[in-house]
């Protein structure tokens, strides 16, 4: 008889995510390098042309920087943060799984605001803590009520609160007097303050002079931002002290000396990258449009991805990965009538449009 995991782990669900699946698309003998995915909310124009030249001069026989010195340093200059208040991981996710390894206690309340980023909930699975949700659906425009956030921090003296700025999937964005109000309810307990997708947000709040509090934590993704999805990146800020902690639980070569040394070279590319942030908005501008005329209702978002309910999500996607295009389906985060869309370059923004509109010519998609 085998050794049986913790109880935590034994009923674990694996939280699913967009991308594609390649054993799905082995299956019914598609060519991954085929199919335009729409299902991911990167940025497609990154990273630029001369950082996939830079790869090969990259000393990948040496262990990487435990501490990505380098890498800090320069997000320390573009953020005006000190390095002591940064800690870089192989994406948020694995950032999100160190604050629970170092902060939940079995039978700790954490509150989340639903739908949002599964692998929250995931990481509070693994450290035994009890999960308190708010929903928040369409009846209230994806918006949630903060009286009602309020109400549920006191009443379970939650020990933390995952709030996901703008909200994934949704693309909702709260206002610091929002998150504030929160802060306020949350007293000694923990904020982790998910904000994977910030840079895609037009009109934005200044937020990472909340780490001065003592106990929020400002996760923000590279990977999302500089579209850097194949090699993993992301960073936390945070008080000095929760910095130290998160290090203490982290493994050792947590970044990979690639991600590192791509991670610092980006950060230098600013007008590139604001570039490829007004392509996104016009793709996303024409999108919306196109989509609004074929009939669809669509979800108002302040990030690069919006939902647009479709009746049966999975069947929709299934239908389109036929063709060689994939959406998000939203069956995971128990929005089973919605898919999520994230634009992509124009062209491929078009072929989208000219697949879904033949196909509802034929009959083939219905919503």
């Amino acid at each position: 008889m085998s050794l049986p995991p913790r109880p935590e782990i034994e009923n674990l669900k694996i939280c699913p995510h967009g991308a594609l699946n390649y054993a799905e698309l082995r299956a019914v003998g598609i060519a991954p390098e085929s199919v335009i995915d729409f299902s991911v909310c990167t940025n497609p124009f990154m990273p630029p042309p001369r950082i996939r030249k830079m790869l090969s001069s990259i000393a990948i026989e040496q262990y990487p920087d435990c501490e990505a010195t380098e890498l800090r340093e320069r997000l320390s200059e573009k953020l005006q943060v000190s390095p002591e208040n940064i800690l870089v991981g192989n994406g948020t996710t694995e950032l999100i799984r160190l604050i629970a390894l170092a902060y939940f206690r079995p039978g700790d309340f954490v509150l989340i605001l639903e739908p949002t980023y599964g692998d929250y909930e995931v990481a509070c699975q693994i450290a035994g803590a009890k999960l308190v949700k708010q929903w928040t659906g369409a009846e209230n425009n994806f918006v949630p009520k903060i009286a009602e956030t309020d109400r549920l921090i006191k009443e379970n003296h939650s020990r933390a609160v995952f709030i996901c700025n703008p909200n994934n999937p949704t693309g909702k964005y709260l206002s610091r007097q929002n998150i504030e109000m929160v802060l306020a309810a949350v007293g000694d307990g923990l904020l982790i303050l998910d904000e994977a997708y910030l840079a895609f947000v037009e009109k934005t709040w200044y937020s990472l002079d909340l780490a001065s509090q003592g106990n929020v934590v400002i996760l923000r993704s590279m990977t999302k931002e500089y579209g850097l999805a194949g090699i993993r990146l992301g960073y936390a800020i945070a008080g000095s002290n929760i910095i130290d902690n998160l290090r203490r639980v982290r493994p050792p070569w947590n970044v990979n000396v690639i991600a590192q040394k791509v991670g610092a070279e980006v950060l230098q590319d600013v007008d590139y990258l604001e570039q490829t942030r007004q392509k996104i908005k016009e793709a996303k501008k024409y999108l919306i449009k196109e989509l609004s005329r074929l009939g669809f209702q669509l979800i108002p978002s302040e990030a690069n991805y919006f939902l647009m309910q479709v009746g049966d999500a999975k069947s929709f996607r299934t239908i389109l990965l036929r063709h060689g295009i994939q959406v998000r389906d939203c069956a995971s985060f128990r929005l089973p009538e919605y898919v999520r869309i994230a634009p992509r370059t124009m062209p491929e923004c078009k072929k989208l449009i000219a697949t879904i509109g033949e196909l509802m010519k034929k009959g083939g998609l219905s919503f």
